[in-house]
C-alpha cells in the first residue's frame, strides 16, 4: 500500500510513476477522498470540543438555578454528541474508500525498471551454460520412455480434474530429491533459515502480501473462510505482520518447502499439456525481511541464490528484468530466471525474485525498531522462488533426455537417489 503523505507531498512525482504501470495517475481522486476525510475529521474533532466545553456549561448553569439556560445547554450537548457520532462514522466510511482505492493500486517501479508494456519488452540480463545439441528430435517431459510411467495425467484427472498429476515411483522420487537439495543448499550455503508453515491462511494474511483484495479470483477459498495459499510469500511475509521488531535482528531470511495452490483464472488454454501449468504443485519459496538501505542489495543476492541452485544441476538459463507492463502488483523490481527446456526448445519461467519495498509493510503494518532508538520504520520485503520444484522437474528430465527416452540425472541429485543416476528407459532408477 502506497504512503499518502507521500502522495499528498508530491503528487507528481507519484503520478509519474504510477502511469508507467497502467498508462495513469491517481493522485486527483486520492487527494480528493483525503481531503474530505480529514475535512470530516477535523469538524468531528470542532464539535466534540463544543460538546466539551458545553458539558462543562451544564453544570455552572445548573448550580446558578438558571433553568432556561440549563435546558438550552443539555440540548446543545445532546445535539453535539449526535452530531460528533455522525461525522466519526462519516470519517470512517472515508478513511475505509481511500484505504480500498490504496489496496487497488500497484507499486510505483523502480527508475532502472525498463518501461513496456508485456513480456514483449523485457530486457535480458544475463545467460548461464549452453544448451545440449542431440542427435535426435528432443521430446516435452511427458513424452519420455522412462517418465511416462511415473507421470499420470489421467489419474489426476480422474481424482481432481484438469491440471493435476500423479506422480509415482522414479518420477516421484526425483522430484522429492529437487525439493530436499533445494533446501539443503539454501540452508547449509545460502545461510537461510528452514521454516515450515501452513497453506491454509487467514484472509488478512493475503490482504498483507497483495493476493487481495484485487486477485482473489486467482486463488482458492475454503467454505470457513481459510485460503489455501498460492505460495510460500504469503505465509512467510506475514510472520512479521503487526509487529515491531529489532533492527538488529534484520535481514531475516526464510526458505520454506510448502504445496501451492492457484486457481490459474486467465490461463484457459495455456500450458494445459504436461506439468508446467498445474492447480496444485510444490514450490521451495525465499523471503527476506531487511532494512530499507539493503533491500535492492539483497535483490541481487536472492536472484543468485536462486541461479546457483540451476547451476548446480548445469541446467541453462537466463536471467531477465521483467519491464513495468510484466511486473507484478507488488514488485519494485522483479528478476525471473528462464530454464532451457528443449523439448519446447525455448526458456521457460522458474523462478521470479522481487523486491516490494515497504509496498506490503504498510498493509501488514511490520516495522523495526531503529538502532538509534528512533520512531519505528517500515521494513522491506523481497521473495522469491527457489525454485519452483515441478518446473525444475520438467527442467532435469528433458535436458537429460536420452535417445531411448531415458534421463541421465545431474550429479548434484546422486546423493539423494540412493547413487543411482539414470531414469531408465522403462521407468527404473539405476
Amino acid at each position: 500500500m502506497h504512503d499518502i503523505r507521500a502522495i499528498r507531498e508530491n503528487p507528481a512525482e507519484f503520478d509519474a510513476a504510477l502511469s508507467r504501470r497502467n498508462g495513469k495517475g491517481a493522485s486527483d481522486a486520492i487527494l480528493a477522498l483525503d481531503e474530505a476525510r480529514r475535512a470530516k475529521i477535523a469538524a468531528a474533532e470542532g464539535a466534540q470540543a463544543e460538546q466539551n466545553k458545553a458539558s462543562k456549561e451544564v453544570g455552572a448553569a445548573k448550580a446558578k438555578g438558571d433553568e432556561a439556560e440549563f435546558e438550552r445547554l443539555r440540548a446543545l450537548v445532546g445535539e453535539k454528541k449526535a452530531e460528533v457520532a455522525q461525522m466519526q462514522t462519516e470519517a470512517k466510511e472515508l478513511d475505509a474508500q481511500l484505504t480500498a482505492m490504496l489496496m487497488e493500486l500497484p507499486n510505483l517501479p523502480f527508475d532502472d525498471v525498463p518501461d513496456g508494456a508485456d513480456e514483449a519488452d523485457n530486457v535480458e540480463l544475463r545467460r548461464w551454460g549452453t544448451p545440449a545439441t542431440y542427435d535426435f528430435t528432443p521430446k516435452e517431459h511427458y513424452e519420455l520412455a522412462g517418465v511416462i510411467p511415473g507421470m499420470d495425467f489421467e489419474a489426476g484427472a480422474k481424482l481432481s480434474g484438469t491440471r493435476f498429476v500423479v506422480l509415482s515411483g522414479a518420477v516421484a522420487r526425483i522430484h522429492r530429491a529437487l525439493a530436499q537439495f533445494m533446501l539443503d543448499t539454501h540452508v547449509d550455503e545460502n545461510g537461510l533459515s528452514e521454516t515450515w508453515t501452513p497453506v491454509l491462511v487467514r484472509e488478512e494474511m493475503m490482504y498483507g502480501t497483495g493476493q487481495l483484495p484485487k486477485f482473489g479470483e486467482d486463488s482458492y477459498r475454503t467454505d470457513d473462510g481459510w485460503w489455501l495459499v498460492p505460495t510460500a510469500e504469503v505465509t512467510l511475509t506475514n510472520l512479521v505482520n503487526g509487529e515491531v521488531v529489532e533492527q538488529s535482528t534484520l535481514p531475516r531470511r526464510m526458505v520454506a518447502h510448502t504445496q501451492c495452490f492457484r486457481s490459474e483464472a486467465g490461463s484457459a488454454g495455456r500450458d494445459t499439456s504436461g506439468m508446467l501449468r498445474q492447480h496444485q504443485f510444490e514450490k521451495v519459496e525465499m523471503v527476506s525481511i531487511t532494512h530499507p538501505d539493503s533491500s535492492r542489495d539483497e535483490l541481487d543476492r536472492m536472484t543468485g541464490c536462486a541461479e546457483g541452485i540451476l547451476q548446480k544441476l548445469g541446467l541453462p538459463y537466463r536471467t531477465i528484468v521483467l519491464c513495468t507492463g510484466d511486473m507484478g502488483f507488488g514488485a519494485r523490481r522483479t528478476h525471473d530466471i528462464e530454464v532451457w527446456l528443449p523439448g519446447q526448445d525455448t526458456y521457460r519461467e522458474i523462478s521470479s525474485v522481487s523486491v516490494c519495498g515497504d509496498f506490503q509493510a504498510r498493509r501488514m503494518n511490520a516495522r523495526f525498531k531503529p538502532a538509534d532508538s528512533g520512531k519505528p520504520q517500515f521494513v522491506h520485503t523481497l521473495n522469491g522462488s527457489g525454485l519452483a520444484v515441478g518446473r525444475c522437474l520438467i527442467a532435469v528430465l528433458e535436458n537429460g533426455q536420452q535417445k531411448d527416452g531415458a534421463v541421465r540425472l545431474p550429479e548434484a541429485l546422486h546423493p539423494y537417489m540412493g547413487g543411482k543416476t539414470l531414469l531408465s528407459a522403462d521407468g527404473q532408477l539405476v
